[in-house]
């Protein structure tokens, strides 16, 4: 059974601390922002798309927020 999880999220807390988690879809991506946004530090909030593809990979946006 393979990996289901799209978005990979990497974000720094107000506290110091360091979030890393997983989201299987953009609902569940946006729901755990909304959820966790008063913790986060917006401006430093780096979401990786697994599925995304090599031409935007490398010329794309690194962040998809």
């Amino acid at each position: 059974m393979g990996n289901t999880c799209r978005y990979v999220v990497n974000a720094l807390g107000k506290g110091g601390e360091t979030y890393y988690t997983y989201c299987k879809d953009k609902h569940e991506l946006r729901k755990w922002i909304h959820n966790n946004r008063e913790k986060l530090i917006l401006d430093e909030l780096i979401i990786t798309d697994k599925n995304q593809s090599l031409f935007t990979k490398l010329f794309g946006l690194k962040k998809l927020f």
